[in-house]
């Protein structure tokens, strides 16, 4: 059961009712996207994991760093970990010579993925190459012998009709039971940080529309996903500060909260401006906020406990 169908037994609750007046459970499934970027983003991904609320990430299995992200999520195993599907900023798994359309001669990915979700949308070729993409990266994920908890995208780029299809047809085959529909309040993103204002209405536009469509596809399939997805419009900033505003104001019951933690090596690639990964991190192994979460009464999970979520 998708928690769309279940969520519908939460829905008896007014938008003012505090956490108090709860008498159902609540879960906050807190993920860290981009494991496997770079050995100081996987540093930072365990480090939120052993000393603060991380409980689940997502893995680029074409990243410079994704063979010591595997051995460090066999040594976790408390840790959720799915696949951070990589169709732009990024390499492929699969030789240019068999996805021509989708990389250039090195096997990356376009930088620009507002211009490359254009191209795959009206681009046959394209639109033929990228379904053996997302087989190959699920694949390689399953070699791993890690469990497949959930499918999100470096970028959101998952999210694309055209992409979002092709998962979705390979679902059975590597039983993916949940995948990330991006989807939040802009209002209330609004009152705690109004920088980057017009871009942050653009995008929440954008994006409710592709969360009406992409709802429609996975329950079609009974493919979970959560009702709220918080870390879209604060990308690279969600701090301690914003996730103590944020947490007491979340309605919804079953969500996820993602950021990109990181520790900065002047050899290695960076995943967001310098600083704020760190930021982010100092953000999850915050004792206020684990103190926040609990006192909204979430408790922490990850997408492998979705059978458990869904029938509480």
């Amino acid at each position: 059961m998708s928690y769309s169908q279940a969520q519908t037994k939460f829905s008896t609750d007014s938008p003012g009712s505090g956490s108090s007046a709860r008498s159902h459970r609540r879960f906050a499934i807190i993920n860290a996207d981009d494991f496997g970027f770079s050995h100081g983003v996987n540093r930072a991904i365990i480090a939120a994991h052993e000393r603060g609320v991380l409980t689940s990430t997502s893995l680029m299995v074409g990243a410079p760093a994704f063979e010591e992200a595997v051995e460090l999520a066999k040594a976790h195993p408390k840790l959720g970990v799915g696949l951070h599907l990589t169709l732009g900023k990024g390499k492929s798994v699969l030789p240019p010579s068999l996805i021509p359309n989708l990389v250039d001669d090195e096997g990356n990915f376009s930088n620009e993925p507002n211009r490359a979700g254009v191209y795959y949308q009206f681009n046959g070729f394209a639109r033929r190459q990228i379904p053996l993409e997302i087989r190959a990266q699920l694949e390689k994920f399953r070699s791993t012998g890690l469990k497949l908890s959930h499918v999100d995208g470096h970028l959101h780029m998952h999210s694309h009709p055209v992409i979002l299809r092709s998962l979705v047809a390979l679902a059975e085959e590597f039983d993916i039971k949940v995948i990330r529909l991006p989807s939040e309040e802009l209002r209330l993103t609004l009152n705690i940080d109004r920088s980057d204002l017009q871009t942050k209405v653009v995008w929440a536009s954008v994006f409710w529309g592709l969360r009406l469509y992409g709802e429609k596809v996975l329950q079609s399939k009974g493919i979970g996903f959560v009702d709220r997805v918080y870390g879209f419009l604060q990308s690279a900033r969600m701090t301690e500060d914003y996730l103590l505003a944020l947490i007491p104001q979340i309605q919804a019951d079953v969500v996820e909260i993602y950021s990109h933690p990181a520790i900065a090596n002047p050899d290695e690639p960076v995943n967001s401006p310098i600083g704020w990964g760190q930021r982010e991190l100092e953000a999850l192994t915050s004792d206020r906020v684990r103190a926040a979460l609990a006192e909204s009464n979430f408790e922490l999970v990850n997408f492998n406990d979705w059978e458990t979520i869904t029938s509480a």
